[in-house]
């Protein structure tokens, strides 16, 4: 068995947190000699799908990949509306103009920085096809209160999750099992890692056929069908977005051990929230702890970018998690004052959250904010 890499500097924003069984699970594929979609690929789906309580998952490349499956599903097409919050990923963007779409931004809820129902609805207009809460830090957007306004409209609700796998969207339902077309990612650091990936959990099971298709190619046979005839038949656009067995092989291990990972990254933002309370000038982003697996620790802080470059200098690795997209010169034809936003945007900072991290480390970080905030680098 190989053993779990040596622990980094934990001041820093780490990368993947491994176990130690990931490389071994790598090394039966390769030595099985199978790289491409295989079965390993279908277990990782299948666990999944059982883990969330749903019918399907389907795995593709990347969360963007399934942000872009999952729009091209919905029937998201060239000059319709999708409402998004600016402050996400640019990767969010990005995928709903791969689609010919644009991006009607709206405000957050300045406490969770997620979008709210009635922000939403103020927000659709007669070329709104669809709805893209982000989830962000890990907690869930509860849309429930106007799905039915929504789809009296035509309007899909498709979840960017990226940061909420393992999440509950209630008290009995995980994210992903409430009904909508939802977005994993299994990047590099996210709570479960393929070493790159993502995973579209779909309403139906035509619309999960559809995305398989998409996800190769717009191919009709499967890999084994065509294995035994000497055609295929293309029968629409596709992409090749298919999931490899290599970094499913990492997903399938990374998920052997989930609980752990669960557990410990919820006592890290608890451990995060103790040691904060009382710290002046620091809020703290309400990530809904008791039903979210955290992703980001993020504060808000009076003079944002003299605090960043005080811990920077002191090898601590803080993050901005995100300069907003309607500020972005490749999305200004859609930009809108989103003061809300722009706000947030001057005050965020992400503090190191990761597993190789101790309770010691929580408080070497905050010890270090504390002294940015009070020895004059915030003036």
């Amino acid at each position: 068995m190989r053993q779990t890499p040596v622990r980094p500097d934990a001041s820093h924003n780490a990368g993947p947190f491994l176990y130690g069984q990931e490389a071994d699970a790598v090394a039966r594929v390769l030595e099985i000699g199978q790289y491409g979609h295989t079965d390993v690929t279908e277990e990782f789906e299948a666990k999944i799908a059982a883990f969330l309580g749903v019918e399907d998952a389907v795995a593709v490349t990347s969360g963007t990949a399934a942000l872009h499956t999952a729009l091209i599903a919905a029937g998201v097409g060239h000059g319709q509306e999708v409402i998004v919050p600016s402050l996400t990923f640019c990767a969010t963007i990005q995928a709903i103009l791969a689609v010919g779409a644009v991006p009607r931004f709206i405000e957050i809820n300045p406490a969770t920085l997620c979008v709210e129902a009635q922000q939403v609805v103020e927000a659709v207009t007669p070329a709104t096809r669809a709805v893209m809460p982000v989830l962000f830090g890990g907690r869930a957007v509860d849309l429930d209160p106007i799905r039915g306004t929504l789809a009296d409209r035509g309007i899909t609700v498709i979840e960017d999750a990226a940061h909420a796998f393992g999440s509950y969207a209630d008290t009995s339902r995980r994210v992903g099992a409430t009904g909508v077309l939802t977005c994993f990612s299994f990047g590099p650091i996210k709570n479960l890692t393929c070493g790159q990936g993502g995973m579209v959990i779909p309403r139906t099971a035509e619309e999960a056929e559809q995305i398989r298709r998409l996800r190769l190619l717009g191919v009709v046979q499967s890999q084994a069908e065509r294995a035994t005839i000497t055609s295929y038949q293309v029968d629409g656009f596709g992409l090749r977005y298919q999931l490899s067995s290599i970094n499913a092989a990492i997903g399938l291990a990374q998920f052997d051990k989930f609980a752990t990972t669960e557990v410990s990254r919820k006592e890290l933002w608890r451990a995060y929230r103790s040691a904060l309370h009382g710290v002046e000038g620091v809020e703290l982003v309400d990530v809904d702890v008791d039903y979210s697996v955290p992703h980001l620790c993020v504060v808000r802080v009076p003079f944002r970018d003299e605090v960043f470059q005080f811990m920077r200098a002191r090898n601590i690795g803080v993050g901005v998690h995100y300069p907003p997209n309607h500020l972005q010169p490749a999305f200004a034809p859609w930009h809108r004052s989103l003061p809300v936003t722009e706000q947030a945007g001057q005050e965020i900072l992400s503090l190191p959250f990761h597993q190789h991290m101790t309770e010691d480390d929580v408080h070497r970080v905050v010890a270090a904010l504390e002294q940015a905030l009070s020895t004059g680098a915030s003036r």
